[in-house]
Formats: C-alpha cells, sequence, structure tokens
C-alpha cells in the first residue's frame, strides 16, 4: 500500500521513536507498505516516522543508486566491491563512527524540493534487527552509510535541516514554510498540517 508522506512541520518528525518489542505480522506488513512507497516515492531511504508511525523503523535502499551512478560516481560514493544494500533496520544503534568525515548532498521525502549538504562520518558500524528479527552488527561506508545515518536521524527526532549553520537555515525558511503550508506540488502523496 503506497502511504502518504508526513511533511515537515508535523509534530511526529521531531519525536524519538519508541522501539519495536517483537516481530509481528503488523511490523511486517507496515515494512512491506513502506518498500511500496518508498519506491513509489523515488526515495533511497524511509523511516517510519515519515508515514506516521513514531516507530525505531526504516528502509535503505543505496543499491538503486548505485546502479544509476556512470563508474566514476560509484567510486566517489562506494568503496571498491561495494555494490549497496537493500536493507530494513529495527531498533538500529549506531555504535561506532569513523573520524573522517565528508559532505554531500541530502534531501528528505518530507522536505521535498530542498537539498543541502551535511556533513556526516564516512564510516559507521550500526547494531539493529533485520526484516526477520535477527540481530545484526555490520560496518557500512559511503553514501550507504550516509543514508542510513540520515534515516536514523528520523528514528531521534532530527532532521538533516537541524544539521545546518543557522545561517543557511535561514535561507531556506520560506520553502519550508511552503512545505508546512502545503504550497507544494509533489510526485506522491504527502500528509500536511
Amino acid at each position: 500500500m503506497n502511504l502518504p508522506i508526513v511533511a515537515y512541520g508535523n509534530r511526529i518528525l521531531k519525536q524519538k521513536c519508541i522501539q519495536i518489542n517483537k516481530n509481528s505480522p503488523e511490523t511486517q506488513d507496515l515494512i512491506t507498505n513502506m518498500w511500496e512507497t518508498m519506491e513509489n516515492s523515488n526515495g533511497c531511504g524511509l523511516s517510519s516516522s515519515q508515514i506516521n508511525k513514531p516507530l525505531q523503523l526504516f528502509i535503505v535502499d543505496s543499491q538503486i543508486t548505485f546502479e544509476n551512478l556512470d563508474t566514476e560516481g560509484q567510486l566517489v560514493y562506494f568503496e571498491k566491491n561495494d555494490k549497496g544494500i537493500k536493507e530494513t533496520f529495527i531498533n538500529a544503534r549506531i555504535i561506532d563512527t569513523s573520524e573522517e568525515t565528508w559532505k554531500d548532498y541530502e534531501g528528505c521525502l518530507s522536505i521535498p524540493g530542498l537539498s543541502q549538504k551535511v556533513e556526516r562520518p564516512w564510516k559507521i558500524t550500526v547494531e539493529y534487527f533485520n526484516q526477520d528479527f535477527i540481530k545484526q552488527t555490520k560496518t557500512f561506508t559511503g553514501l550507504t552509510a550516509r543514508i542510513i545515518q540520515h534515516e536514523y536521524d528520523h528514528t531521534q527526532g532530527v532532521l538533516y535541516i537541524d544539521h545546518l549553520q543557522s545561517l543557511t537555515r535561514k535561507m531556506i525558511e520560506s520553502k519550508l514554510k511552503k512545505i508546512i503550508n502545503g504550497n507544494i506540488k509533489t510526485g506522491y502523496p504527502m500528509k500536511f498540517l
């Protein structure tokens, strides 16, 4: 089921999400709906808070980005032998980050039409449960690590624009107000205030 994406300004996006206690049919249905919603919105990541469910759950597809990049782009955003992931993250915790950081543009389905440069660690280690509720501890780099950090932030009530300098925030304020007021057009259904 293609669900509407919650727009910037909705309080749920600033909420810290709650853990999922056990694997249930509802969780599996939600995950299926999230994948459909993300694919229909041409996204590469989606948090459950973006579809109005304040749970520690997000999905990441960096494979699609890898496949759409030319060889040069793949070398910039992905390490050798890394072709991206298509993964579900439940109750994720980032347990380690590299000192090496990099800046790149990020956008968000909840903040359509905007993108800004955000500095993030190049490499992270994440502890999480996958879709089958099996505990994982994995290390990710490059673009995959960036998408995971962006989506993990959603589970903590943090948006990528919260990482911006106040001057940059001021410069995009009028665009953010348009989103809050629903004065935008998107190619996917949205839920405004």
